[in-house]
């Protein structure tokens, strides 16, 4: 059974002042792809990064170190507001690192950073499309009839009305968070399958898009806690006639946003080809279970573009194919990726490598 939060208990206690003293959630990426996060108290409003401590943590119980040599240290990185305590308060993204001033093995944040930095005349531009499915405590997604199915995919897809559209307090609640904090979230969406919904951050430059769909998750989350939810990344959490979830990665330069970017563009897919398997291997687990060529995806074993094929590795929107520049989608990412990792590679493959 769910525990729900009581919230009618805590707001008096949210509402008493704290004088001068804020509180900063400390929030980084474990060994496994989750989230975690701590407290500490600011002696007062954060204005600049610099003023944050580096904290540390038991990395033993986080899948993150060894228990003979646990200390990992979290290095702040970027800062939101917070939206669960308001005020000056704040949520602080942080990057893992060892005791040896090393970058811990899950910070993928710090090589991404290099590659932004070398790529920045290009100014990469990137827009992630976050897919997830709800479920309820027990593991039944949630709103299904309990021991059994809805109907068939058809009507949830951006659906409204009962039995279409399960919910969407939650996902608005979420929403209205990340605009508070800071987050650059774009829109929503409930998705095909019923209790999966989509929310889409950017556009972000460089580094930050990694930052912003990061937190966006922690908020999402943190929410759904709230609402005795659970959240999965999870790319085909479901088996049989239901569609998995990924996280397309729309991406562009400044060359792809000029007229007769389309070259650009067209080269740009070449190169991302070239290196299909590289980017597999770093574009989230269990996606051999999504991307088997049904459910609007391509096989996981082959790459193929084309203009507005959503059964394509690489679609090119329409659109940008009649005005001859803008952006293209990736839709090979699944919704459990590190977007640090994506982000990183696509940059890699096609700003910063050359045609064999």
């Amino acid at each position: 059974m769910a525990i729900l939060y009581r919230n009618d208990l805590l707001a008096p206690y949210l509402a008493l002042p704290q004088g001068e003293k804020v509180q900063a959630e400390y929030v980084w990426i474990d060994g496994d792809n989750g989230l975690r996060s701590k407290t500490t108290t600011v002696k007062q409003k954060v204005t600049d990064i610099g003023q944050l401590r580096i904290w540390d943590f038991d990395g033993s119980s986080t899948n993150q170190a060894p228990g003979n040599d646990s200390d990992v240290y979290l290095r702040p990185a970027a800062i939101f507001k917070d939206p669960f305590r308001g005020g000056d308060n704040i949520i602080v993204l942080c990057e893992t690192y060892n005791n040896d001033g090393t970058p811990n093995k899950t910070n993928f944040r710090h090589h991404a950073a290099k590659i932004m930095a070398q790529a920045k005349d290009e100014e990469p531009w990137f827009g992630l499309e976050q897919e997830y499915t709800l479920f309820d405590v027990d593991g039944n997604p949630f709103g299904w009839p309990k021991g059994g199915f809805p109907g068939p995919q058809g009507p949830y897809y951006c659906g409204a009305g009962t039995s279409k559209v399960f919910a969407r307090d939650l996902i608005e609640a979420h929403y209205r968070a990340c605009l508070y904090a800071g987050i650059n979230i774009s829109g929503i969406n409930a998705e095909v399958m019923p209790s999966q919904w989509e929310f889409q951050v950017g556009p972000c430059e460089g580094i930050s898009m990694g930052d912003h769909l990061w937190m966006a998750r922690y908020l999402l989350v943190r929410i759904a806690e709230q609402w005795g939810v659970k959240v999965s990344f999870h790319p085909k959490p479901l088996a049989g006639d239901w569609n998995g979830a990924g996280c397309h990665s729309n991406f562009s330069t400044k060359a792809m946003r000029e007229p007769g970017g389309i070259k650009v563009i067209e080269s740009a897919i070449e190169k991302l080809a070239l290196r299909h398997n590289e980017h597999i291997a770093v574009y989230g687990e269990d996606n051999d279970m999504r991307l088997t060529g049904r459910h609007e995806t391509g096989h996981i074993g082959e790459f193929s573009s084309g203009v507005a094929n959503r059964g394509a590795s690489i679609r090119i929107p329409r659109h940008v194919a009649a005005q001859g520049y803008g952006y293209l989608e990736d839709r090979r990412p699944a919704s459990n990726i590190d977007p640090y990792r994506v982000t990183s590679i696509i940059v890699e493959t096609t700003c910063l490598t050359t045609e064999n």
